[in-house]
């Protein structure tokens, strides 16, 4: 197969490699400030990039803020109708969290796009990508050994069932704070301590490390007010996240967002997943 690359960050130029390593085909676009693997042929525009293709693969997430490509790698920006467009009948379309908007211009051009970026194979990969990030962002950031120390983990998702135990294998004191009973209980199931987020507060109290995965305002001011001083804050929620940044910064608490991480991270194991469930979403 023909893959045109268009737009994206670190993980396409791992993708791109992997691609070329099983034999595909690989055009790149809006990817000039990407170190791309030698065999990738460089496009200077989209149609060229596509002509002969046989899928366009978007990043991951698709669009960026104003209907524009996701594509930090690139000299210029670009609109998602300048992409779609270009496609031609037969090709496919493939591309990692499709959002409303994104999917609506796909359809304006006659592009139906296939979203890869659910896919339970890539979302665990993810997680546990994001969890190990996680990690490096603490152990760089402290001065102190997270061994012995007490962690609050905010949601018990894919990425919080990934980053617990690693926590805990660490020596930290793990408590999960869910909403819901059932996620309590499994959280305690798997040796954890657990606290409803209703009652936040409570269970910040003492703690060294608060990590947020709930893309909803649960660190609000009146909870941060109940950390030390040399606490950290890190929230790996999607934007907006879900901490109260001005008030932590008011307390004189270190508080970091810290998105996308397997991106940062761990680009080739990201590349990687995306990889597989490209393949698996178009049955190559």
């Amino acid at each position: 197969m023909v893959f045109a690359l268009c737009g994206g960050d670190a993980r396409q130029s791992g993708l791109a490699r992997l691609l070329l390593e099983d034999g595909h085909g690989v055009r790149s676009w809006a990817l000039e400030r990407a170190e791309l693997p030698g065999g990738v042929r460089a496009c200077g525009t989209a149609a060229e990039a596509l002509e002969g293709a046989d899928c366009l693969l978007l990043p991951m997430p698709v669009s960026a803020k104003g209907g524009l490509l996701n594509a930090p790698l690139s000299e210029g920006t670009h609109c998602l109708g300048e992409v779609f467009a270009a496609v031609r009948p037969g090709q496919r379309a493939a591309g990692g969290l499709v959002s409303p908007e994104a999917r609506a211009v796909a359809e304006g051009c006659g592009v139906r796009i296939l979203d890869y970026g659910r896919r339970e194979e890539l979302l665990a990969a993810n997680a546990v990508a994001t969890a190990e990030g996680a990690l490096g962002v603490l152990l760089t950031e402290t001065d102190w050994a997270l061994w012995r120390n007490r962690a609050l983990v905010t949601g018990w998702g894919r990425v919080a069932k990934a980053l617990a135990p690693r926590l805990a294998a660490l020596g930290m004191e793990v408590t999960v704070a869910a909403r819901s009973p059932g996620d309590r209980a499994w959280a305690e199931a798997w040796g954890f301590r657990s606290a409803d987020t209703e009652r936040l507060s409570e269970a910040m109290r003492g703690c060294r490390v608060v990590v947020n995965t709930v893309p909803a305002l649960l660190l609000t001011a009146s909870r941060l007010a109940e950390l030390e001083q040399d606490a950290l804050v890190l929230d790996l929620a999607s934007a907006p996240g879900g901490t109260d940044f001005e008030a932590a910064r008011a307390f004189g608490l270190r508080a970091l967002a810290a998105p996308g991480l397997p991106g940062k991270w761990a680009p080739l194991t990201a590349a990687e997943a995306v990889k597989n469930a490209v393949y698996n979403i178009l049955e190559v």
